[in-house]
């Protein structure tokens, strides 16, 4: 199964130059098989006929608090909401993926995740202040004076 996959991203890399440069621009169409926290997913991606890959994604380009990590209880009440914004979003349902690259972590890779609606999980976690920018660089604390504000309702 893992020679398949790796032979499937042999030719998509040989014919696509996105690819080349360890990105796939997709859409790939996958299954929400589990919301780990606000910016982590685990999906089902299929990769060929009777193929699929289980695989963890981290949403590209936002931050949201540690649950499991968090340095305070404001952390924590934080990271709660942005697991249930995201559960409540993409729960058990089909995500499209685009821009998809590999992550700093092994077994994870890094994509944009839109519903089937639409919908830019990432953007969505943002406007509602239960997210930030991220860029790979050091992450700051959502603890420390001036952090976001928690300013969502349910």
């Amino acid at each position: 199964m893992r020679y398949i996959c790796l032979c499937l991203i042999m030719i998509m890399v040989l014919n696509n130059p996105a690819a080349a440069r360890n990105e796939i621009q997709g859409p790939i169409h996958a299954d929400v098989l589990k919301v780990i926290d606000g910016d982590t997913i685990e999906v089902r991606a299929r990769t060929w006929i009777d193929s699929f890959v289980d695989i963890r994604v981290r949403l590209h380009g936002i931050d949201t608090p540690e649950l499991t990590r968090s340095k305070c209880d404001r952390e924590r009440q934080l990271a709660s909401k942005a697991l249930q914004e995201t559960r409540r979003l993409i729960q058990n349902k089909r995500v499209k993926l685009t821009k998809i690259k590999y992550g700093k972590y092994a077994g994870r890779v890094l994509a944009r995740v839109e519903t089937a609606e639409g919908i830019d999980i990432a953007a969505h976690l943002v406007v509602r202040k239960l997210a930030r920018t991220y860029d790979g660089g050091k992450r700051k604390t959502w603890c420390e004076e001036g952090a976001l504000l928690f300013q969502y309702s349910s």
